[in-house]
């Protein structure tokens, strides 16, 4: 079952879970509170590559490839690491496996991903460019839904909702959707999020999840966002 609480909440205000009183919904107030609470905390991978100057389709393509199950304080020396050698399709396919796979080395799955960005690489070069459609994307090998959403949003500058843990845990226990899974969540939010608000999402609530909405005992006493968040599953907190 897939549902927007938004979309049946009565404006009155309710109490959450730690007795604290909630105001009504408001997705732009939200995303408001979100960049202050976020603000001093490291930027999720991709998009602290991108500021430091890997924004293109193809690098954003292999970054997200190589964060899958990968943490970001890992992700983006790897990736720096690998782009000081190779940072176009061609040089990328150009690199030995073995060379690859030590250049990986730190992540998770380093033999699979590097056989993966080998063989897409490959096939990019070949076409000539990176595709800019989610179907075209996940055409590739070892590239799915949330791998290339990221690429739309953060490489292409198209809106696409990419959906982790983070994303998929907050956006629930805020009450803002009611999904059981990532999956199930990305769709969900596509039917109630604002547009403007897709790329930015992942942004923000990979590093927000993080360091204060955790998975145990998130950090509800001092978090911005308490009085919009109906704490749904939350038992314990800081």
């Amino acid at each position: 079952m897939i549902c927007c609480r938004a979309c049946c909440r009565s404006a009155a205000t309710a109490d959450g879970a730690d007795g604290v009183d909630k105001d009504p919904f408001d997705i732009d107030l939200v995303f408001r509170l979100l960049r202050q609470a976020v603000a001093g905390l490291p930027k999720a991978a991709m998009f602290a590559l991108r500021d430091a100057g890997y924004a293109s389709p193809f690098e954003q393509l292999v970054a997200a490839l190589i964060s899958a199950r990968t943490r970001d304080e890992t992700t983006t020396p790897v990736c720096e690491r690998l782009f000081a050698v190779a940072r176009t399709p061609a040089a990328m396919a150009a690199l030995d496996e073995t060379e690859l796979v030590r250049l990986l080395h730190g992540v998770t799955f380093p033999e699979p991903k590097a056989r993966d960005i080998l063989a897409l690489s490959r096939q990019i070069a070949a076409a000539g460019a990176v595709p800019a459609t989610m179907e075209g994307l996940q055409a590739l090998r070892g590239v799915g839904p949330k791998i290339a959403a990221l690429t739309l949003g953060v490489g292409f500058g198209v809106p696409a909702i990419s959906v982790d843990i983070h994303v998929h845990r907050i956006v629930n226990r805020w009450g803002y959707v009611a999904a059981a899974t990532p999956e199930r969540t990305m769709r969900a939010l596509g039917a109630v999020l604002p547009e403007r608000y897709w790329i930015e999402l992942n942004e923000r609530l990979v590093p927000f999840g993080k360091h204060i909405c955790t998975g145990e005992r998130p950090r509800c006493s001092t978090c911005l966002l308490i009085r919009q968040c109906r704490q749904v599953g939350v038992t314990a907190s800081r």
